[in-house]
């Protein structure tokens, strides 16, 4: 094979390397922004949805002795 050729390619191969370690890498971020946004938005939404019906119910017991609202 051509020696020209031949280095194309190896510069072409060292060139995917560091695509490949690249898109690892962005891999890695969107996997941990993904559970970053779970743990941030989604949790506190399932757990406001379970905790403010009990609040309110706690709330109307404590005030249903309180005449004049």
């Amino acid at each position: 094979m051509d020696p020209k050729i031949q280095e194309q390619l190896d510069e072409q191969e060292i060139k995917l390397n560091q695509i490949f370690a690249s898109v690892k890498k962005t891999e890695r971020y969107m996997r941990l922004t993904f559970w970053v946004t779970i743990g941030v938005v989604v949790l506190p939404l399932v757990a406001a949805v379970l905790v403010v019906p009990a609040l309110i119910q706690s709330f109307s017991t404590s005030l249903g002795g309180v005449t004049g609202l």
